[in-house]
């Protein structure tokens, strides 16, 4: 079975490596898809955050079943092109569940044998999101318990600390 992990990864946390890790453990192959997102101000290009998420993998047992692509318009359109099985979202609180419940429930009206598959983020990654690594970067502080070192120095030049 195949899934895909939609998301605009701006830039990857541990978190998000977490969630692509444990979803490659139960499916045969996991497509980490980097989204185009309008509504977004990003600070990296989507090939620099594919090319960030290529490099954090390399640390993942299971990275062989892993592929990262950068797509745009809506994701189940873009999950059925790549035959794909399941959405994988992970949930850090029950606002999360909110918006991913709505999600979840338009993919199915859209395409009813795609599931949505729900990994609940592990307490310590419960509060973590891109946003907040680029908010403590960009205020100077300290980002590496959050992003993988190398991803911690890619945020920190962007900001020119």
């Amino acid at each position: 079975m195949k899934a895909v992990y939609p998301g605009t990864f701006d830039p990857i946390t541990k978190g998000h490596l977490d969630i692509i890790e444990r979803a490659a453990c139960i499916f045969d192959e996991v497509d980490v898809l980097i989204m185009v997102n309008v509504r977004k101000q990003c600070l990296f290009t989507e090939e620099e955050r594919k090319q960030m998420i290529i490099d954090s993998l390399q640390e993942l047992e299971n990275k062989d079943r892993i592929n990262v692509r950068i797509g745009s318009g809506l994701t189940v359109r873009f999950a059925e092109k790549l035959n794909a099985d399941a959405i994988i979202r992970g949930i850090r609180a029950v606002s999360d569940y909110e918006y991913e419940l709505q999600q979840a429930t338009a993919n199915m009206v859209l395409n009813n044998k795609l599931e949505t598959v729900f990994l609940i983020a592990k307490p310590e990654f419960s509060f973590l999101s891109s946003s907040v690594v680029k908010e403590i970067a960009m205020n100077g502080g300290d980002i590496s318990e959050f992003v993988p070192e190398e991803i911690a120095v890619r945020v920190i030049n962007k900001y020119g600390h």
